[in-house]
């Protein structure tokens, strides 16, 4: 049995935030049961995108606009555990499955909101995207540019998985309990408490925050990164794998103060050599090095192949396993089914 063996969960969500969030919670075990409009959410027109959000789940096509359509759904409601949405504020309550409406078929149902800005607030009805969302929150740099189609969408990825851990966090309370709880989750708000957490910048130097902590190209036009901090040992290695050993006993007090003059020299020493021979070298060494790798370098990596993420997911436990990787659903391929019985 996974871990979220049992927990029933009704996902009303569509594009990536909600999916994402409730296929973590179905790689653990939980019964996810999707639900479409008739002809299916748009996503499913870009196939790789929407079959890797949505496994492990079950699929049924509903009008929540029509009487029988809300009473079906309002049926799954009542024995569900966990209701997702990702409506703008105050659809969910128009199309009669609010928060308030299902509590009363259901009060130890959780029930979780994923909103670009929240269900309150002086920007709740503001629609948008994941660029605005980091740019509201300081997620993106001063100098930034248009993202190209394959950049990692961080408010949509931040925010499902905070969702994933506020929906299991309710319902252990729920199942303590017996009452239910709403979040309010909005995508902009978890970015925003993230940048909170580090100190603003007041200049930029051009380097890293200390040297030996950043991106270096290679001679062969391809790039490396280091990630050298505090620690004497690292930086001392660092030093000793690129051949500039006149700095490898520099403390870190002393580094802080010489951050252009001995960032520039990792620059050069490593501008001499290819990708392969600095994460030979370095890696050699036992300093915190790595490839700056594309999409399909990262899906070939032994590393993340023997660990099997794309397959299971990115939590692993060892008592209770994720499921390997499941079925993705057929629009409206589980009509008629309700949620599956427990079984040991």
């Amino acid at each position: 049995m996974a871990p979220l063996d049992g927990l029933r969960v009704l996902d009303l969500t569509m594009w990536r935030p909600g999916p994402y969030a409730t296929q973590l919670l179905a790689q653990l075990g939980a019964d996810v049961i999707k639900v479409e409009p008739p002809g299916g959410e748009p996503m499913r027109m870009f196939g790789d995108h929407f079959d890797v959000l949505n496994r492990h789940k079950r699929g049924i096509a509903l009008d929540l606009k029509s009487e029988d359509g809300l009473k079906a759904l309002r049926e799954l409601a009542k024995d569900a555990e966990v209701f997702v949405e990702g409506f703008r504020p105050g659809v969910a309550e128009r199309l009669g499955v609010g928060h308030e409406s299902l509590r009363e078929l259901n009060p130890r149902l959780v029930y979780c909101s994923i909103s670009g800005y929240g269900a309150e607030g002086p920007l709740k009805d503001v629609p948008g995207h994941d660029i605005n969302y980091r740019a509201y929150a300081a997620a993106l740099p001063p100098d930034a540019v248009s993202p190209e189609a394959d950049e990692l969408p961080l408010a949509d990825m931040a925010a499902a998985t905070m969702a994933a851990f506020a929906i299991t966090a309710a319902c252990l309370k729920a199942r303590g309990t017996g009452v239910g709880d709403r979040i309010d989750l909005g995508m902009a708000d978890v970015l925003a408490h993230w940048v909170g957490t580090v100190p603003a910048a007041t200049r930029r130097s051009g380097a890293g925050p200390v040297p030996g902590y950043g991106v270096y190209p290679t001679k062969d036009g391809r790039k490396i990164t280091l990630g050298v901090v505090s620690e004497e040992r690292l930086w001392s290695a660092t030093c000793r794998a690129l051949g500039i050993d006149e700095h490898a006993d520099v403390p870190f007090v002393e580094r802080l103060g010489r951050i252009g003059e001995l960032d520039a020299a990792v620059t050069a020493a490593v501008a001499g050599l290819t990708q392969a021979e600095a994460i030979e070298r370095l890696g050699e060494a036992g300093a915190p090095v790595a490839p700056l790798v594309s999409h399909a370098e990262m899906l070939d990596l032994d590393h993340f192949r023997e660990r099997r993420i794309q397959e299971e997911g990115p939590v692993r436990t060892t008592v209770h396993p994720p499921l390997p990787q499941g079925a993705v659903p057929g629009l409206d391929e589980h009509r008629g089914q309700t949620w599956r019985r427990l079984t040991d």
